[in-house]
């Protein structure tokens, strides 16, 4: 990230923590990568970016066509200065892209939402062969959570799930990379020198 993509988006050095272990400690802190265990994988498991570092530097470009043209494997936590796992938002779209991506963050964060609040947002329909897989999300999550709930909602942009996530109080999205093109325009259209909340942190991967 701090060398090929950091270049391909123009991500100035100091922009990006690289964490490196499958599972984050309880002293994790996303902009201290110090304080978590340092794994032995040639890749970073995780990428942490200042949320509004980074409206800064979408709002120092014309357009964020970059995050249009390639998408890093790496998951990328965007974070608010008081970073919290307090109330999680998944989104979960009955892909099998999703399911993986869930079953990741439970095994990456696992030890930081015992105590959290989880919410998970899934669309009105699946199909019959997907049920299976909504059901061990479901269970998944109750598990490694204190307490879960479970809606229905038909939400296709990445600022409903904003504005959800915002108006419930929560305080982590988890959702996927698909929408980061959108979450960029979102962020580079209405970002005027404040956030719609300071709260909310986002959790992105494919």
């Amino acid at each position: 990230m701090k060398t090929i993509q950091a270049a391909t988006f123009g991500i100035s050095e100091g922009m990006t923590n690289d964490f490196f272990c499958y599972n984050l400690p309880e002293t994790f802190d996303p902009s201290k990568p110090e304080n978590s265990f340092a794994g032995t994988e040639d890749k970073p498991t995780l990428l942490t970016m200042d949320l509004f570092k980074t409206l800064d530097w979408l709002h120092d470009r014309d357009y964020p066509r970059p995050l249009e043209k390639e998408v890093c494997s790496t998951p990328v936590l965007l974070y608010v200065a008081d970073f919290s796992t307090e109330h999680l938002l998944f989104h979960y779209d009955g892909s099998s892209n999703s399911v993986d991506l869930i079953r990741r963050f439970i095994s990456l964060f696992g030890d930081l939402i015992k105590e959290s609040k989880a919410t998970i947002i899934s669309p009105n329909f699946i199909p019959k062969s997907k049920i299976k897989d909504e059901r061990e999300i479901i269970q998944l999550i109750t598990s490694s959570t204190k307490e879960t709930s479970f809606i229905k909602f038909n939400f296709s942009r990445i600022g409903d799930f904003w504005s959800y996530g915002v108006q419930n109080g929560c305080t982590l999205l988890v959702t996927t990379k698909h929408y980061q093109a959108d979450l960029a325009k979102v962020l580079f259209h209405f970002y005027q020198g404040k956030i719609w909340s300071t709260r909310l942190s986002f959790y992105l991967s494919v």
